[in-house]
């Protein structure tokens, strides 16, 4: 089934969403976080595995198997939207029936007409009150091997009364592997009260077994490990003015890390292999949208600032600061052309462990990377995506963007390091049309190889 990642329940990456790198698959990211991003935050994504151009034969043999699996994916979106387009058709039917039958019975009953054409009249506004997801996600990737993520999610109004409040989304994801990584996570983001009040809230629960990646004299090591954990994360929001939302957020999670077993040189542990480690942060989140529809923006912009202090008086075993700051622009160049803009700013104060820092190719920032090759204490990235909309419910998109990640201490930026480029293309397919929710299929070329990956919603 389709990821909803931090698109859906994120606009700031815009892909339900598991969002293109996701963070189950990213070498150095906790495993925790990595399944929470497969239903909040962002869709950043996103929560969709990768393929690299550096798999030899067994990556290729996984690629035949995604391609055949993506036809599968597309073909079920194909019926899913034919459902959802005949939905209405049914229903006009029956009304017709109804009053047929309503007419027979006219002569001893008058009031049944009317009573019918109200009831139906009901049952049409009901029908259309949500809009139900469902989609396979294939994944095929060096880090966590080859398998299915199987996704559930529901859009609909918080209440029918409501029609100020945008709409709100709850979902369930599962995980599975064929290198025993697996796990669940469900969440949901609900609007409220004529869009004064905005709660987003997830948990996730599993094991991912991955590879970090060695960096300088050790790059192209790669170390095995399994990191075993569960999240739960929290944030309240309330309209403050001017289309901002301001509130606390609160997130707790634990997780052990243990060595797999390997054949060849690797790089050093971290030191926290075999220990529990216990994470537990308070924050602050600032967000603000002014695009008319949170799924497929086409006007407007999105902005997002989040902070999150971890700190041992809280039970957190790292004392760390985390910031991210997002910022998107569209533009409508016609009724069916879109060009999007996003620039995205990642840092870390403190003394955080690995998967703490800022990660690059996480929440599609920037596609083209297999998250947990690249991440430091900084991180930046923009990038530029054009989207067509075409006919029987199909889309392109082409894109392209630049980023990299920063060392601490007495570095300055950009010095000594070398820029991250990525550019690509992809394919739409409209899942709803009620909310335009589309599945979402990319391939990018970064500056190692390239990737390819799925998602529901766009990437930012």
């Amino acid at each position: 089934m389709v990821l909803l990642g931090d698109s859906m329940l994120d606009p700031a990456t815009r892909s339900t969403g598991i969002s293109d790198s996701s963070r189950a698959d990213m070498a150095s990211l906790d495993c925790s976080r990595g399944l929470i991003a497969l239903l909040t935050n962002t869709l950043p994504g996103s929560c969709v595995r990768k393929i690299t151009a550096s798999g030899a034969r067994k990556s290729m043999n996984r690629l035949h198997i995604t391609k055949l699996l993506l036809l599968c994916v597309f073909g079920i979106g194909v019926c899913s939207a034919a459902q959802e387009d005949h939905a209405e058709k049914p229903a006009e039917a029956g009304s017709g029936q109804e009053v047929t039958a309503a007419g027979v019975e006219q002569s001893a009953q008058p009031a049944a007409p009317a009573q019918s054409e109200t009831q139906t009249e009901g049952k049409k506004k009901d029908a259309k009150r949500g809009s139900l997801l469902i989609a396979p996600i294939p994944i095929s990737s060096p880090a966590i091997g080859s398998g299915l993520v199987l996704v559930v999610g529901y859009i609909f109004p918080f209440s029918k009364s409501d029609r100020v409040s945008p709409p709100s989304v709850i979902g369930v994801a599962g995980l599975y592997t064929n290198n025993e990584t697996r796990g669940f996570a469900v969440g949901g983001q609900f609007y409220f009260k004529q869009n004064t009040y905005k709660i987003t809230t997830g948990y996730a629960r599993g094991n991912v077994n991955y590879d970090l990646y060695g960096s300088r004299d050790l790059t192209g090591l790669k170390l095995p490990l399994q990191q075993t954990g569960q999240l739960f994360r929290v944030e309240f929001q309330r309209r403050v003015g001017w289309k901002f939302f301001l509130g606390p957020q609160f997130s707790t999670g634990s997780s052990t890390l243990t060595l797999r077993p390997s054949s060849g040189e690797t790089p050093p542990a971290p030191p926290d292999v075999g220990l529990r480690t216990n994470l537990t942060a308070i924050g602050a989140t600032l967000t603000r949208d002014t695009s008319l529809n949170r799924f497929y923006p086409t006007n407007g912009t999105y902005f997002k600032f989040t902070s999150d202090f971890f700190s041992q008086t809280l039970g957190s075993k790292y004392s760390f600061q985390s910031y991210v700051t997002t910022f998107s622009k569209y533009l409508s160049l016609s009724k069916n052309q879109v060009v999007a803009y996003n620039a995205y700013f990642c840092a870390t104060g403190g003394k955080p462990p690995f998967y703490g820092n800022c990660i690059y190719g996480t929440s599609n920032q920037l596609r083209g990377y297999v998250a947990g090759k690249y991440f430091n204490r900084y991180m930046v990235t923009t990038q530029l995506e054009y989207r067509l909309t075409l006919p029987w419910r199909f889309g392109v998109v082409a894109f392209g963007g630049i980023g990299e990640a920063i060392p601490g201490g007495d570095q300055l930026l950009f010095t000594n390091n070398k820029f991250l480029p990525s550019g690509g293309g992809g394919l739409r397919f409209q899942l709803s049309k009620q909310y335009h929710v589309n599945l979402r299929a990319d391939i990018a070329q970064g500056r190692d190889g390239h990737t390819f990956g799925l998602g529901v919603g766009e990437a930012f």
